[in-house]
This record gives C-alpha cells, structure tokens and sequence, in this order.
C-alpha cells in the first residue's frame, strides 16, 4: 500500500547521481532538481544513487543534502535517505538520550512494532551506538512506563492470527477483578497482559472486555492511566486494532510528526493511513499537508503521498 511514484522506466543511479551533483555546484542548491529525483525513487533506487554518488565524486551524498539544504526539508529529506532500521534506531536514540528526552516518540516506535521486529531494532541499536535499548529507556523513564517499555521490548509475543479463547477469557476476568479490588486497576496486571499477548488476542481481549462488562478496554486504559503510560497502552492497542488509523489519528500540524509518519510509511502503509485520514477529518490528507507547508519541502512530502 504504497504511495510512492516512481517513473517507469527511471533513470539509472549514474544519471541520477550525475543531476544531482550538478544541482549542488554553483551559488546554492536547485532543491526542485534535488526533490523531483529523490522524492520517486524507491529504497534500493536510492541506496543505488548513493553508492553511485560515492563512486563519481568520492564523498557522500547524504553529507552533500546536510550541507546544502536547510531547516524541515533538510530533516525530511536525510531521514528519506536511511533505511527504515537507521531511521527507527536514529530517532529511538534522540528520543531517549537526547536533551530533552521525547518518551512518546519512542511509544510510537516501540509500541507500534511487532516483537520480531523489535529483536532487530535492539540489535541493530547495540552496534550502532555501542549501548542497550533497554538501558537508555531504563534511564530515562519511570513508574509504571517503564516496566511496561521494559517488558514489551524483552517479552517474545505471537505474531499470528490464532487465538486462544478460554485464555481471552480470563485476561477479561483478571482485569476487572483486579480493578474491583481496590481503588484503580492494578498496573500490574495491564503491564503483563499488554505486553505479553497477541495484537489478535488484544482485539479479541477489547471485544470479550466489552461484552462481558459493557466498557471498551480503550475508556477503561484513559480512566486508569496517565501521562506516557497511558501512552503506551493505547498506542499498543491502537496499533492492533488498526496501525493505519493509528498513524491517521496522530498526525497534526507539527512538522516533525508530519515528517517522521509521512517519510517512515510512505512505503510501507501510506495509502490506507491516507484512507483512514479521509474517514476521521472528511478531507483528504494532501490537502491538509498543502495548507500547513510550504516550498519545496510542501512539493517533496505531497510527491511521498501520491495522487489522491
């Protein structure tokens, strides 16, 4: 469900490469030459046209774009340019370590992935900075958050369609009575059960929760959490239910989200993230990215989006 638009047939990473340097000479950057090659080119295409870039010219495209664009098309176009693990672990690694750490940024991330998924964040993490995930978060957050972090990146879950209907039952059960016990749920129980189960068994969990006692585990989450973990457990749960909407639901006017869902999905899920977008805001969501950007930067995120 992509939304990338690629030209057929494109043009080899050579004559890529080639355009791209002649952009970069003279006084400033013709960044419309730079957007309408990068912009619609897939991923292995722009691995290609910088290796290529290397070979012609003997330095590194993506230092060339840091040097010569500026300000959200700058961020938007160096992010465009890793892979979707560099990006995940470079935005992980700010997010947690940075000078004001951004613990929600690293729910999306987190809480969004599968566990397979996240085995290979962790890893990759680990050689790229020579540090643990699991230590960074531990650093940096508190309370109920983070032995939720914690147990959702250590935890191994199913990642199939299978679910086991007398185990559903009793989450339900165990969740409610560990609420009727005392003054709030205890966190425990939400912590296990969230990080522990399916994103099937989440959904069969929400369902059964919701017949068997008449609340949506969605209200029940907002009544009895707060702050970043509260965070969590609705992204977990958003995600599945719906990863697509999930996204839809997220994306506001801040150019950093815009940047980090448009670039990240584009080629993964953008095309039923701009569906769901159109169900929630009866507007088309390259109508809402046209009115809050500008230039170049407004021509590269609407070419990452596709026709509507």
């Amino acid at each position: 469900m992509s939304t990338l638009v690629i030209p057929s047939p494109a043009p080899s990473p050579r004559d890529d490469a080639t355009q791209l340097h002649r952009a970069f000479k003279g006084i400033g950057c013709d960044a419309a030459v730079v957007v309408n090659i990068l912009s619609h080119r897939n991923a292995s295409q722009r691995d290609a046209i910088q290796q290529e870039f290397e070979t012609l010219y003997s330095y590194d495209l993506k230092k060339e774009l840091s040097s010569e664009l500026h300000g959200n098309l700058k961020k938007a176009l160096l992010l465009w340019m890793k892979s979707p693990m560099e990006r995940d672990i470079s935005t992980l690694r700010q997010a947690v370590t940075g000078h004001i750490p951004e613990l929600k940024i690293a729910n999306q991330i987190i809480c969004a992935r599968t566990s397979s998924h996240i085995r290979q964040i962790k890893q990759a993490y680990n050689t790229t900075y020579d540090a643990h995930l699991e230590n960074d978060i531990e650093a940096q957050a508190s309370g109920n958050h983070k032995q939720l972090m914690l147990a959702y990146l250590r935890t191994t879950r199913y990642e199939g369609p299978e679910i086991d209907r007398h185990l559903i039952e009793i989450d339900a059960k165990t969740m409610h009575k560990s609420g009727e016990k005392k003054f709030g749920m205890d966190e425990r129980v939400l912590i296990q059960i969230f990080s522990e189960r399916s994103r099937a068994h989440l959904v069969a969990l929400d369902a059964a929760y919701q017949k068997m006692y008449g609340r949506e585990l969605r209200k029940t989450i907002k009544r009895e959490a707060t702050g970043n973990f509260k965070n969590a457990l609705s992204t977990i749960l958003q995600c599945a239910h719906n990863p697509a909407k999930y996204y839809a639901t997220g994306l506001g006017t801040k150019d950093t989200t815009l940047i980090r869902v448009i670039v990240t999905r584009a080629e993964v899920d953008m095309q039923k993230i701009k569906e769901e977008y159109q169900k929630l805001y009866k507007k088309p969501l390259i109508d809402a990215v046209h009115s809050e950007t500008l230039g170049q930067y407004r021509t590269f995120l609407i070419s990452l989006l596709g026709a509507n």
